[in-house]
């Protein structure tokens, strides 16, 4: 079965995924053409490239980028109109960023105002976004189908059945592109990885679906039957036991819970007036003991017998001798102590043939685990194929993120009907269907078909199920709940968006979004592989480095949760520290492993100098200014300087340093080639010098140098220490919104961005600017975009 399960799953895949059409139920009432396309906004005059852009050009930009020999080989003097523009688009980008960075003009050009240059920078994106905002209906774009990361797959198996394990733990590494391992363009799928999936299903199944047989009824003997010391014990042919003092006769059983019969066949040699006596006794929590007078023979043994209520566990039962007797003394001198055969003494003795063991009478309702009730829940009075219709059918809707066809379910049932043939009990033939369920495509990948009619080409709003999926795998990597299900079930979710939306952010299962969206843009999985200088840094440990992680994590959390401006990320007056983190930070006060929420002193705040961040972008003996001005540059502006020259040497390391740090990388910016790009980043590095390679903070290097924190950015502001750079990047309001817009919406569609999502990032950073750049607003308007809610049809059929 699994053997033929890999091949149809391998099948599927090499046939480009061409699986029975899934319901279009959820988009009932949406128009065939898009009209909720986004067009630029008009206004009485268009910019143009004649009108708005080449004066400024021709002022500030030719005479370096035109002619024969254009500097960086870019001239800008063959761009003639708008249509050139717009089919050039990354050289003018580039110009883009270059002027709202300051960098360009050069600092030894004469400086335009800089409403100039900000209304350069508006004429040229309008005409950029011309070709694309302009249409009717733009593209919307389409995202590689793609599989469950292993996120995504424990997440999902948790909410499907309610088991909260991790059954992709040992599946292979999810490949990661554009900075997210949740992209459909590299989430392959390898022959192991399908071996994986096989295995885990069965995982699953074995703790979701338990076969409860209720204990059978058994009459059993106790083997091994032992006397206690002190009791003296002449051994016996067979299995009798014999006791002559004081003790007990006994051997240890198993109990499933209920009533037991605990039997014993006991005789005795008397001795004296008193008949022997013996008590027949059980251990446990309900201990049990009863006294018995003893008065049979070998030939015909007395059968005596307890009843008690018996918790499950191995328990003792016990034949104790409660009267024995010393043998009398020989007083006759004659005799010379020898005893007289024809008269033997008498001693009383108890013997016990068999101890036996019979029940559980009335043992108690087995109770299933709430997950498995909940699963196997059917009508009573059904047959079991349809009671198994009903299970399968429910858990199939749910797994595959939509109503569920009838033939889909059938197909399942193929197997339950095989199990069922073979003699299986019920639950082992419904966990074969079900098996089959967590291995179709249609649980493993996220599918999203054209409808039927769809030309290649045309842009549709995805259906209402397929847009719960996409919101419920952004914010919880995890499959829609009930609530998403029933609005989509209703086409009411577009209609309730933004209070589902902020329903959503509340929910714990949001804190998946922290740890996959905002570790990976933040890049804080790397520090997990950060080594500082154990001899330079002694106090670097496991458990500081999981506390830089978790307080990054909390902070972001709380600007989410708690609906911050995003530019609260670059700066604010709060963070989450223990006593760990706090000693690391010289801050007194806090005491235990719980974080707790602290008020910042002046020289923190934001996560540009959380120990986090500082940890990752050093070098294991030393800060390094390249690699944090590098950060920023990529993570909090989203414009990455070129890979350095191969021809370039890298930075000595510490032990061949002469000087300050400073000092060395102006010599290393001495190289022209070098020059350019170090003057974005190198100043933004040194604002942060203040901390060392672990994120502690220092007046002093380590040679003993006073630390410069000065520095002057590319647009010609200076700034002096970490607390001025900070506020100069947070000015940076429409740069940072955009970074974290982009960064955002490449997450939430799980492919690249293209030219012709230029429309719907400007529109949320409108939308962002009206609304003081508020966390809610970001997710609400990243959902409503047209690139979340649309796609592209291929034209292909199934």
């Amino acid at each position: 079965m699994k053997q033929f399960l890999l091949l149809l799953t391998v099948a599927a895949c090499a046939l480009g995924l061409s699986w029975h059409r899934t319901t279009r139920a959820g988009n009932a009432g949406l128009p065939d053409a898009v009209s909720t396309a986004t067009a630029a906004a008009s206004t009485p005059v268009e910019p143009s490239f004649e009108k708005n852009i080449r004066p400024y050009l021709s002022q500030h930009c030719y005479q370096c980028h035109g002619g024969e020999k254009p500097k960086a080989e870019l001239s800008l003097e063959k761009y003639k109109d708008d249509a050139a523009l717009q089919q050039h688009r990354k050289d003018w980008d580039s110009v883009v960023e270059m002027l709202r960075s300051g960098e360009m003009p050069p600092k030894e050009r004469p400086r335009p105002p800089a409403d100039e240059t900000a209304a350069v920078i508006k004429a040229i994106e309008a005409v950029a976004s011309r070709s694309d905002c302009g249409q009717v209906a733009p593209s919307a774009g389409r995202v590689t189908i793609r599989r469950l990361n292993k996120t995504d797959y424990n997440n999902t198996i948790r909410d499907l059945l309610g088991i909260d394990f991790k059954p992709a733990a040992d599946f292979p590494s999810d490949d990661v592109g554009y900075g997210f391992d949740n992209i459909g363009d590299v989430l392959t799928v390898s022959p192991l990885l399908l071996e994986k999936y096989l295995n885990a299903a069965e995982t699953i199944l074995d703790k979701a679906v338990v076969s409860i047989e209720l204990p059978k009824l058994t009459r059993s003997d106790i083997g091994g039957l032992r006397v206690s010391s002190g009791a003296g014990e002449r051994k016996q042919p067979g299995g009798t036991r014999m006791i002559y003092g004081k003790g007990d006769i006994y051997g240890m059983t198993s109990f499933d819970e209920g009533d037991y019969i605990i039997h014993a066949s006991v005789w005795a040699q008397q001795s004296g007036d008193e008949p022997a006596r013996a008590a027949l006794s059980v251990t446990g929590p309900e201990s049990k003991s009863q006294e018995f007078e003893v008065r049979g023979t070998v030939e015909h043994p007395d059968h005596i017998q307890i009843r008690s209520r018996m918790k499950a566990g191995t328990h003792l039962v016990a034949v104790s001798f409660l009267n024995p007797n010393p043998p009398p003394k020989n007083d006759d001198p004659a005799k010379d102590g020898k005893r007289d055969d024809a008269k033997p003494p008498v001693q009383r003795r108890l013997y016990a043939r068999s101890l036996q063991v019979e029940g559980p009478f009335d043992p108690p309702p087995q109770v299933l685990p709430e997950a498995q009730r909940k699963l196997m829940t059917h009508r009573e009075g059904v047959s079991p194929r349809e009671a198994a219709r009903e299970i399968v059918e429910r858990f199939a809707t749910r797994a595959f993120r939509r109503p569920v066809k009838p033939e889909e379910v059938e197909r399942c049932l193929s197997l339950f009907d095989k199990a069922e043939h073979d003699g299986q009990r019920f639950e082992n033939c419904v966990r074969a269907a079900l098996y089959r369920v967590l291995v179709s495509p249609h649980f493993l990948f996220r599918v999203e078909l054209d409808p039927p009619a769809a030309k290649r080409g045309a842009i549709y709003a995805i259906n209402e199920y397929e847009l719960a999926s996409r919101m419920s795998y952004f914010l919880w990597s995890s499959m829609p709940d009930d609530e998403l299900f029933a609005l989509a079930g209703k086409g009411q979710l577009r209609a309730n968006l933004a209070a589902q939306v902020t329903r959503m952010v509340k929910d714990s299962k949001s804190q998946a979004f922290v740890q996959s969206f905002a570790d990976q843009w933040l890049t804080l999985r790397k520090l997990e592989i950060a080594s500082p200088d154990p001899k330079l840094f002694p106090n670097f440990d496991q458990e500081l480095r999981t506390s830089m992680i978790r307080e990054s994590e909390l902070f972001f959390e709380a600007i989410m949760r708690e609906d911050h401006s995003i530019l609260d990320l670059i700066d604010a007056d709060f963070s989450f520290f223990n006593e760990r983190l706090a000693r690391h930070y010289g801050i007194d006060g806090i005491r235990g492993a719980e974080f707790r929420r602290v008020k910042l002193p002046a020289n923190r705040g934001g996560i540009l100098t959380q120990a986090s961040i500082l940890t990752l972008t050093s070098q294991p003996t030393r800060t390094s200014p390249v690699a944090r001005g590098k950060w920023v540059l990529e993570q909090v502006f989203n414009t990455p300087p070129p890979p350095p020259p191969p021809d370039v040497p890298p930075l000595k390391n510490d032990k061949q340093l002469t000087g300050t740090l400073r000092q060395v990388m102006e010599q290393h910016r001495a190289n022209a080639v070098c020059a350019s790009c170090h003057a974005r980043m190198d100043p933004v590095g040194f604002g942060f010098e203040n901390y060392n390679a672990v994120g502690a903070w220092r007046d002093r290097d380590a040679g003993g140098f006073e630390i410069d924190s000065s520095g002057t950015l590319p647009d010609g502001k200076s700034f002096r220490g970490p607390a001025e750079l900070k506020l100069l990047l947070k000015s940076k309001k429409t740069l940072f919104g955009r970074c974290v817009t982009e960064k955002m919406l490449t997450y939430a569609l799980g492919r690249g961005l293209e030219s012709y999502d230029r429309c719907a990032v400007d529109k949320i950073i409108t939308a962002l600017e009206k609304n003081d750049y508020r966390f809610s607003t970001l997710l609400v308007e990243v959902i409503q975009s047209d690139p979340f809610q649309l796609r592209t049809a291929t034209g292909e059929r199934p």
